[in-house]
């Protein structure tokens, strides 16, 4: 991909209908970038320096507690943009939590100048800005009432279906798991012992392999149905 040009701006839905004077002046003022996988894309206490639209991979966004337990908040999409980074560029806050990059990552980055300048003068940018930070505040919540209300086995099994590959395989282990869900290890440990002897899944170093889908699919659905 040429990164001079404005190719870029119509992977995202929200920028499509910029008019082409707002469209040069986006190109123009940012820069599209790589990242490996590993990448500590941001940590607790930077300045928040560039809003980040995901072109390709993933980033993971996760908080630690003051006792070293890692929370998973959610991940960033090719598509999207990161809520926290928005949320600090407009608040002139520091991040506090942390952002890896899961997968290699290539990004169009928008540095503050660019950023406020086409906030203040484009509404069809500051609507993108301000729909996507809406809809992961509505997902934020979300997650606080699944880790406050639901069960762990069913989140579990929701989340399982989600990570797993196109062979039904999740590679993490039950560390991992569990900074996903907000929950010990031990809990987490505890539930896939459970799920294999109902023979949904079986379990290998380091991955869970899916073999009971439709078990672990009821159980996901088990809450929304009550």
């Amino acid at each position: 991909m040429d990164d001079r040009t404005d190719d870029w701006i119509d992977r995202f839905e929200g920028l499509r209908r910029l008019p082409q004077d707002i469209r040069d002046d986006l190109v123009k003022g940012s820069q599209v970038i790589d990242l490996p996988a590993g990448t500590q894309v941001f940590a607790p206490g930077q300045s928040a320096d560039n809003l980040l639209l995901l072109l390709d991979g993933t980033v993971r966004v996760q908080q630690k507690s003051e006792t070293g337990r890692e929370v998973f908040l959610y991940r960033v999409n090719a598509g999207e943009s990161c809520v926290l980074t928005t949320a600090c560029m407009l608040a002139f806050e520091d991040y506090s939590a942390d952002g890896i990059a899961e997968t290699d990552v290539r990004a169009a980055a928008i540095p503050r100048a660019t950023f406020d300048d086409l906030v203040a003068r484009s509404p069809v940018f500051r609507q993108f800005v301000f729909k996507a930070y809406s809809r992961r505040i509505t997902d934020l919540f979300t997650l606080i009432d699944d880790i406050v209300f639901q069960r762990v086995d069913v989140r579990l099994a929701a989340r399982l279906l989600e990570l797993a590959d196109q062979d039904g395989v999740v590679r993490a282990t039950h560390q991992v798991l569990g900074n996903e869900l907000g929950t010990a290890r031990e809990v987490v440990s505890r539930t896939l012992s459970e799920f294999q002897r109902r023979r949904w899944i079986e379990q290998a170093r380091g991955e869970v392999r899916l073999t009971g889908r439709q078990g672990l699919q009821r159980l996901a659905r088990a809450v929304g149905e009550r």
